[in-house]
């Protein structure tokens, strides 16, 4: 446990506001925001998740999705529990939901110290902070970034893009790369999650004019977020921002709450392929498809294979340079 950042007393009141995510909770001496992690204690805000992992992994930087940040590397990944969303398709519900569904938060206490070591004793290139929400784990993601800074190792989060302003601001400059989830209209985010889509496109927007690396994924879950209108509308913005952002188009599994949905077709992905190319995106992927043509990466002048993807597995990287050795032209991406 460990003071919050980016709270603020309420005058003549026990009552905190935390900042640190969209939601801008106001939490009562007491209770817990809605992440179920932050909690006011006599009028100090604290996170209750600090340095508790409930998940350490070494990943292929692919299976973020990154594919144009440092591809072929590894990344060691971690989580705290708890996130600021619910999602009824949540893929970690027994992480992200635990602290609200339980009243406790469990994990092994790592000091961010040993998570830098650990990624350096595991030859990884960078650290994610993934598999839930690291938003509301900020504190400790800050300062194992600003560690693993000093040490030459990237950061990388996986996020939903539901931060505020000063969250964002506050990580940005130890932040290397962003995968962000838009997830679908303001309607969808209501309806499946449980938050609203302006503050993940301010997200988007902020973390790229400010040099961060990023990509953004929309999972395709049939009759929620894949019609026409909404891909246009997700492809329509991504561009607006900058048609060089990858726009990764993957595939639902029936999971959590919403069983009864079915797998997404791989037609639907190939109309949302489709659809981002149209819309002016230089990269789309189709992801949870191993063996789809779809995870390549194809030069956007001459059309060229660049790096063949199979899963989560680089089998070539033809790329030199940051070039394509057939045409010349720059492929967007940080590729050392």
């Amino acid at each position: 446990m460990k003071e919050a950042l980016l709270y603020d007393k309420i005058l003549d009141s026990s009552t905190v506001l935390c900042k640190m995510c969209a939601h801008r909770c106001r939490i009562s001496d007491g209770m817990c925001g809605q992440c179920a992690v932050r909690e006011n204690r006599g009028g100090t805000l604290y996170s209750l998740n600090y340095g508790q992992l409930c998940a350490s992994h070494i990943d292929p930087i692919e299976k973020k999705p990154l594919f144009h940040f440092l591809p072929g590397s590894y990344s060691l990944s971690i989580a705290s529990m708890g996130c600021n969303f619910t999602c009824l398709h949540c893929q970690n519900s027994s992480i992200s939901q635990y602290p609200k569904e339980h009243a406790e938060i469990t994990g092994d206490m790592i000091v961010p110290a040993n998570v830098v070591q650990g990624a350096i004793n595991g030859g990884c290139k960078s650290i994610s902070y993934t598999y839930t929400e690291p938003t509301i784990y900020m504190e400790y993601a800050l300062e194992c970034a600003i560690m693993a800074r000093e040490k030459r190792i990237k950061n990388v989060f996986v996020s939903n893009g539901y931060m505020t302003t000063e969250s964002a601001r506050l990580i940005i400059p130890y932040l290397d790369a962003d995968n962000i989830d838009l997830k679908g209209n303001d309607e969808f985010y209501k309806q499946v999650c449980g938050g609203r889509v302006k503050p993940v496109k301010d997200t988007i927007m902020l973390m790229k004019e400010r040099g961060v690396w990023v990509e953004v994924t929309t999972l395709i879950i049939p009759g929620l977020n894949d019609s026409d209108e909404t891909l246009k509308d997700i492809a329509g913005f991504i561009k607006s921002v900058d048609q060089a952002i990858p726009w990764h188009v993957t595939s639902f599994r029936p999971t959590y709450k919403i069983p009864d949905r079915p797998v997404t077709p791989s037609a639907t992905l190939k109309r949302a392929y489709r659809i981002g190319t149209e819309a002016g995106l230089k990269y789309v992927y189709e992801g949870n498809v191993p063996g789809s043509s779809g995870e390549n990466t194809y030069c956007p002048s001459c059309r060229a294979l660049l790096i063949e993807r199979y899963g989560f597995s680089v089998r070539t990287n033809l790329i030199k340079d940051c070039k394509c050795p057939k045409c010349g032209s720059a492929i967007d991406g940080i590729w050392h």
